[in-house]
């Protein structure tokens, strides 16, 4: 496909909704940020949007509308997870322009300097604001985009005083951009460090952690989830991305094939990436079967590890098994059931002088899953729109065999288009290969896309969260649909 009909085809997308796929929201009333999310049959699956003409300045969504109207926003509190490893809830009110956001499970150290204790429980509000007159497309667009200013609140932990004021960069920061039943962006970042342990007879700096800071970390969220395991059981294509902090941020992106059972079992025979460990099961997403919990979402214990773990000085004994936890997220979006799945590094760092009792797991991650149903060529065409394992937001393309990346704010190209592979034997699955030969995999359900590739992808890494040596590659990207 040309240039020109790209950039045709991208200025059209700039003018039709930069946020999020075309699903029915939660009209329900909003409740605490704390209270669990529906359940079981109290969750209906998304449909179709409703239509009217809403000019978002009142109730209702219209066909014009790219996200509920200003005064719903409200009503929808999303769960979801992030690249970090975070399970997260947030809740938008568009027109008091304020938020609150609670971390239900992270691996992300609550003061920079330590590992432990995480931010998870923690609850923070803040203001939010939309972005500056010509920074997205279109004044709809910018309604319904929302920069997370910092934000503060009291961690149960320790009792102190949690703010995300040091982390937030003004030229690239946290932002969700809102639409009818999901929710995409970026939420809160971090600047994470550790200098290590000094043991007796090992040395110092032990389970080290260089300085790095993210501006924000990649973030998905539904406005309606479900802890029915009925909604499961089937095989699933999925595309993960995970990190490991004590091991300088080495990162691996890649595919599974899983069938889950009616019981929450996980059985598959994907392969594990050198130096990592499958359950026992061969599953890369889940350890023991998934059990859902009261707060809206599933858990599964011992994870298993797709990179190679720190591994201790031999003096002090050998390395813990798999410590960290999945956590799957059942989104309900466009007659589709989406697994979102966060892996959540674990880290116990024991007793001193000699730590013997230290438990280190730190490898944490995101994945999205789809059914294992055939797509052809040109079955999920369109304008997509999230963020990515480069810390950008971004957009993406797809039209039959060609795909490509666009800055959301100019409707350029990034890069020269890459070709899609719709020939694979794995129903659902989609072979990608850009322009350099590159290649990877890409999956699409309910109007959400992700997308892997084993190279340096749309301009690389944003040099405000990477330090000198942090890889560019592998790419990992998601998003929803805004247009066909």
């Amino acid at each position: 496909m040309s240039y020109a009909i790209f950039r045709g085809v991208a200025l059209a997308i700039c003018a039709a909704p930069l946020v999020i796929a075309c699903g029915g929201g939660n009209a329900g009333n909003p409740g605490p940020i704390n209270s669990a999310q529906c359940s079981g049959a109290s969750c209906g699956v998304q449909g179709p949007p409703t239509s009217g003409a809403g000019n978002g300045s009142g109730s209702g969504t219209t066909a014009g509308a790219l996200c509920p109207a200003t005064s719903d926003i409200v009503k929808s509190t999303y769960l979801g997870g992030a690249g970090s490893g975070e399970v997260v809830s947030l809740n938008i009110d568009a027109q008091a322009m304020t938020y609150t956001l609670k971390w239900l499970e992270s691996p992300i150290p609550l003061h920079t300097g330590t590992v432990t204790p995480s931010r998870a429980g923690v609850q923070i509000t803040g203001a939010v604001a939309h972005p500056p007159t010509g920074a997205l497309p279109t004044a709809e667009q910018i309604r319904c985009a929302f920069i997370l200013t910092p934000g503060s609140g009291t961690a149960s932990v320790d009792g102190s005083t949690y703010s995300t004021a040091a982390a937030f960069n003004q030229a690239n920061p946290p932002m969700i951009l809102v639409g009818l039943g999901v929710a995409g962006g970026g939420i809160p970042g971090a600047t994470v460090e550790f200098d290590g342990l000094t043991i007796p007879l090992a040395g110092s700096g032990i389970g080290a952690v260089k300085n790095r800071h993210f501006d924000f970390y990649p973030f998905l969220g539904f406005a309606s989830t479900t802890t029915d395991i009925s909604k499961l059981p089937g095989t699933y294509n999925g595309l993960l991305y995970h990190l490991v902090p004590s091991g300088n941020y080495q990162t691996v992106a890649t595919n599974t094939s899983e069938t889950f059972d009616a019981n929450g079992g996980c059985t598959s025979s994907s392969a594990v990436p050198a130096g990592g460990t499958a359950s026992p099961t061969g599953c890369l997403t889940t350890g023991t079967a998934w059990t859902a919990n009261s707060s809206g979402y599933f858990d599964s214990q011992q994870a298993p590890q797709i990179l190679p773990q720190f591994q201790r000085p031999l003096n002090l004994g050998p390395s813990t098994p798999r410590t960290g936890t999945a956590h799957m997220v059942l989104g309900q979006i466009n007659g589709a059931a989406v697994p979102l799945v966060v892996r959540t590094g674990s880290i116990n760092l024991g007793t001193a002088p000699f730590y013997l009792d230290a438990k280190i797991d730190d490898e944490s991650g995101i994945s999205l899953l789809a059914k294992a149903t055939a797509i052809a060529s040109g079955g999920f065409d369109g304008g997509y729109v999230g963020a990515d394992s480069n810390f950008k937001y971004t957009a993406s393309l797809i039209q039959g065999t060609t795909g490509s990346f666009i800055s959301p704010s100019t409707s350029q190209l990034e890069e020269p288009p890459f070709t899609l592979n719709y020939g694979l034997s794995t129903p659902g699955l989609i072979g990608v290969t850009d322009s350099n030969g590159k290649t990877g995999y890409a999956i699409a359900s309910g109007g959400l896309y992700a997308i892997t590739i084993q190279g340096e992808e749309n301009g690389g890494l944003t040099s405000t969260s990477a330090n000198s040596d942090t890889p560019n590659t592998p790419y990992f990207g998601v998003g929803a649909q805004i247009s066909k």
